[in-house]
C-alpha cells in the first residue's frame, strides 16, 4: 500500500560527512565525485566537544553531530545550546544503522569467549546494544517521544524516514529526528570484504515535522514528504509511486545501481540520476537519509531556478549553481519566533488549541498537485533480495504564517486525532 503523509515536512537537515557540510554540497559531490586524496575524516570533537565523546563509539558520535546540526537547522536548538526549545515529549527519535556498533558487539563477544564477562568495562558495554545510537541522541537533547532503532538492511534508512513521518502523521509526536549513520573499522571491512575508502564514515539527520507545528513556530520547510512504498522489486516500487509512467525531476538511485536497458525501469533516460554512494561510500543503513538530504539540496536549487525564471534546473552538471539551503534560509531562520515570549526558557509550543490554524494545512491533496517533474524520486534497497523502498520528496507550497494559538498540554490521546 502507498502511504502519503502529505502534512509532514522536513524542517531541518544535518550532516556529519567529510567534504560535504550542506545538502547542496552533498549534491554537488554526488554529481561530480571528487578526484585526488580523500577528505579528512569528520572531526566529531569540533561539533560536540569532549563531553560528547565519553564512552561513545564512533557511530554514536557521528549521529550526535548530525542530529545537533539538524535540530539547529530546524530552529529547535539555539546556536549556543543543546536543549530543545520545544517540549521534549513532542519529539521522537528514529535511527538507522546496520553496522554502527558491529565492532563493539563482536569484540565484546570475543572478550567473553576468550576470558570472562568480568573483563568488560561497564561504561562501554551499553555500546553493544543496537539501540544505543537512538538512545544517546534522545538523552543528549532531552527528547522524550518514541525512540526507535532500525537495522533491517539496504532499505533501513528510507524505512526510518517513513517511520518518523508515520509517528508524526499519527499524532504520536509533533516532530521526529531521523538519523542514518554508518562507520568503517576493521570488523566492518572484514565482514563486507571491502576497504575503508569504499565505505561511509558519516551520518545524516532530518527533522520531520507536522506542517501545522512548523508553521506555528514560524519555521520554513525544506520539503514535503510524499508517498512511500515498499515492494519486492525496483520496477514495481517505482510504478506504484509514479503511476502512468510519469517522469520525476530527479532520481536518487539505489546503491551502485547498474543501469538497465532502455525501458527496463520506468524512469526515462532523460531524468538526471544520482548515486550518493559514489560521493561518500557504500552507505548501508544510512543511505535513505543521505538520499533525502541530497534531495533537499536538489529541491532548493530547483525552486531557486523556478523563482528566477530559469526552469527547474534539474540538470546534473551545473556545479556551483546548486543552492545550499543553509544560505537560502538564513534570513528566515534569523527572524524572531512570534511564539517566543520575553525572557529565557523554551519557546511555547502550540498544542491542540492550535487546530484552528490547520484550516488550510499542507494536505496530501495540495502536495499531490505539485507536478511530478518537480519531485525527487528516492529508491533504496536490493532488487535481488526482493526488498526495495521508495519515497517521493516534494517542494512545499507557499504558505501564509499566522500567529499560533496559546499552547495547551500535549495530550496522551493526541494520536486519536
Amino acid at each position: 500500500m502507498t502511504h502519503g503523509p502529505g502534512d509532514v515536512v522536513v524542517t531541518g537537515v544535518g550532516l556529519a560527512l567529510p567534504g560535504a557540510a550542506t545538502p547542496g554540497a552533498l549534491l554537488r559531490r554526488a554529481a561530480a565525485p571528487a578526484t585526488g586524496p580523500a577528505p579528512e575524516p569528520f572531526d566529531t570533537a569540533v561539533r560536540i566537544g569532549r563531553r560528547g565523546h565519553r564512552y561513545k563509539d564512533r557511530a554514536t558520535r557521528l549521529a550526535l553531530c548530525a542530529a545537533l546540526d539538524a535540530l539547529r537547522d530546524a530552529a529547535m536548538i539555539p546556536a549556543d545550546g543543546e536543549e530543545v526549545t520545544v517540549p521534549g515529549d513532542t519529539v521522537g527519535v528514529v535511527a538507522s544503522s546496520n553496522l554502527g556498533n558491529l565492532d563493539t558487539a563482536c569484540l565484546t563477544a570475543a572478550a567473553i569467549a576468550e576470558r570472562s564477562a568480568m573483563d568488560l568495562s561497564p561504561m562501554s558495554l551499553p555500546n553493544a546494544s543496537s539501540n544505543v545510537i537512538a538512545s544517546w541522541v534522545a538523552i543528549r537533547h532531552g527528547l522524550r517521544g518514541p525512540n526507535l532503532m532500525l537495522c533491517n538492511g539496504a532499505t533501513s534508512g528510507l524505512d526510518a524516514v517513513h517511520w518518523g513521518a508515520t509517528l508524526v502523521a499519527a499524532g504520536r509526536v509533533r516532530r521526529a529526528v531521523v538519523i542514518g549513520v554508518e562507520t568503517h573499522n576493521a570488523v566492518v571491512e572484514d565482514l563486507l570484504g571491502r576497504p575503508a575508502d569504499e565505505l561511509l564514515d558519516g551520518a545524516a539527520a532530518l527533522v520531520v515535522e507536522g506542517a501545522r507545528w512548523a508553521e506555528a513556530r514560524g519555521v520554513p520547510a525544506a520539503a514535503a514528504l510524499g508517498p512511500y512504498e515498499r515492494r519486492a522489486g525496483l520496477t514495481g516500487c517505482i510504478e506504484a509511486l509514479l503511476p502512468g509512467g510519469a517522469a520525476p525531476g530527479v532520481w536518487f538511485t539505489p546503491e551502485r545501481y547498474a543501469e538497465r536497458p532502455a525501458g527496463a525501469v520506468p524512469v526515462p533516460e532523460t531524468v538526471p540520476r544520482y548515486d550518493v554512494t559514489d560521493a561518500v561510500g557504500r552507505s548501508s543503513g544510512a543511505l535513505g537519509v543521505l538520499q533525502c538530504a541530497a534531495a533537499v539540496g536538489w529541491l532548493t536549487r530547483a525552486e531557486a531556478g523556478k523563482r528566477a525564471g530559469g526552469g527547474t534546473g534539474s540538470g546534473a552538471g551545473d556545479g556551483a549553481a546548486f543552492g545550499d539551503r543553509a544560505a537560502s534560509d538564513a534570513g528566515a531562520r534569523a527572524a524572531p519566533d512570534p511564539a517566543a515570549g520575553p525572557g529565557p526558557g523554551p519557546v511555547p509550543d502550540p498544542g491542540p488549541a492550535a487546530e484552528a490554524l490547520a484550516s488550510a494545512p499542507v494536505s496530501a491533496e495540495v502536495s499531490a498537485s505539485v507536478p511530478v517533474s518537480r519531485q525527487a524520486l528516492i529508491t533504496s534497497g536490493d532488487d535481488t533480495a526482493d526488498a526495495v523502498a521508495g519515497l517521493l520528496l516534494r517542494p512545499t507550497p507557499a504558505r501564509c504564517h499566522r500567529p499560533p494559538a496559546a499552547r495547551a498540554p500535549l495530550s496522551a490521546m493526541e494520536c486519536s486525532r
